[in-house]
């Protein structure tokens, strides 16, 4: 598995793997990707973990309507993603941190 830290209110767009843009139709399913229920705040943002299969290789993530009206001078379209974490790295980040937030509801 390999994990990435996603800020409230971004969101998961394209998903590319080894053979390029993640296709429903070939693989007969959308990518794992799960958002965990652990998030630590950095600099005044909430950033929870999110867990996704190892076929993964970079992730697209764009900011909501809700994020581009908040900070209406902040113009970022999207990011790609391509230095996914793996579970030592997590470990690391979180026990490097006192701002750790969990909530015990599935997200």
């Amino acid at each position: 598995m390999k994990y990435f830290f996603l800020s409230e209110g971004w969101a998961i767009g394209q998903i590319w793997t080894v053979g390029g843009l993640w296709n429903e139709t070939a693989w007969r399913r959308t990518p794992d990707i799960k958002k965990m229920s652990i998030c630590l705040w950095d600099k005044n943002e909430q950033m929870w973990l999110h867990q996704v299969e190892d076929a993964v290789l970079m992730i697209e993530i764009y900011p909501t309507i809700e994020v581009k009206q908040s900070a209406p001078n902040q113009n970022i379209g999207n990011v790609v993603l391509t230095r996914l974490i793996n579970a030592e790295k997590v470990l690391e980040y979180l026990s490097s941190t006192s701002a750790i937030c969990q909530t015990n509801q599935e997200i």
